[in-house]
């Protein structure tokens, strides 16, 4: 198999605010002005870096905004964020745990700090990715997965040298619980010193990887520190990483879906008229109720 190069090592962006309770780095497709297909499937990702927000009665966060096409992925690294959805669903997602939406046809949504958390203050980081549908799916019925930190697929690396969760797809035979419309590896990696791992992607699949915690080498002669985004080549299979300290990594790889993209705010769409559509049917309050 042929090494999956790094095309370029990115220090997080500035960051910004995403309403009052998280500040977020936008790695893509924004911040380094990728095309919209760079990463896809990754359509965005919004990288919380490690804060600490002073303790509040108020939680802080994000009201009621839509969703269309595309599903929220969020990952919690620490802290915890309360969630609810027009269609009932609420929960709390803790520290390792993800929670993952599917938006499909629409649906109005809100997160906050977890009020516990909220009051205590504390650490505070996340991961909040946006994942693409194809066209046949992007008016699929909402759903939702609560994904634990106990649920995820684990796998024990040799020596000591870590553990893989596999929260979607696959690793050495060990599948994550997650379900998806398309090809997608994600898993985090948490690597003790000097602990090793070795990746087996498709090479057409688009990859990166954050550094979360630490800093890892990365195919012997690279090296990317915390809050680093690698973007990878699709010119190859197989990735190697060496932690040079004690490391948490949070591994993207998937099939990109070739199909236009035309987005507006919270819709990601294929075409202007359905994104047209889209806000007509929210205005229409076709996406459900959900109090602020």
């Amino acid at each position: 198999m042929k090494t999956k190069s790094v095309q370029q090592v990115l220090p997080p962006p500035a960051p910004h605010m995403v309403g009052d309770g998280f500040r977020v780095h936008n790695f893509f497709p924004s911040g380094y002005n990728m095309d919209q297909k760079r990463m896809s499937p990754f359509f965005m990702m919004d990288y919380n870096s490690k804060i600490d927000f002073s303790p509040r009665e108020t939680p802080r966060g994000v009201g009621v905004h839509p969703h269309r096409g595309f599903e929220t992925v969020t990952i919690a690294y620490h802290g915890k964020v309360a969630h609810h959805d027009s269609f009932g669903n609420s929960g709390v997602i803790s520290e390792g745990d993800v929670q993952w939406m599917t938006a499909g046809s629409g649906i109005l949504h809100k997160e906050y700090h977890e009020e516990e958390f909220s009051k205590k203050g504390g650490e505070f980081q996340m991961v909040q990715l946006w994942v693409n549908l194809p066209s046949r799916d992007k008016k699929s019925k909402p759903k939702y997965q609560a994904i634990s930190l106990a649920q995820m697929g684990k796998y024990e690396l040799p020596e000591n040298g870590g553990i893989v969760e596999v929260i979607a797809g696959e690793y050495n035979g060990v599948k994550g619980p997650a379900s998806t419309f398309t090809p997608i590896e994600m898993y985090n990696i948490r690597l003790t010193k000097n602990g090793n791992v070795t990746l087996n992607l498709p090479g057409n699949f688009n990859t990166g990887i954050l550094v979360v915690e630490g800093s890892v080498k990365v195919n012997e002669n690279e090296s990317a520190s915390q809050d680093h985004f690698i973007l990878f080549k699709n010119d190859g299979e197989t990735i190697s990483l060496h932690a040079e300290e004690d490391t948490v990594l949070l591994v993207l790889s998937g099939e990109p879906i070739d199909e236009p993209i035309v987005a507006y705010g919270p819709f990601v769409m294929n075409t202007h008229d359905e994104i047209q559509e889209a806000m007509d049917d929210f205005r229409m309050g076709k996406y459900g109720v959900l109090e602020d």
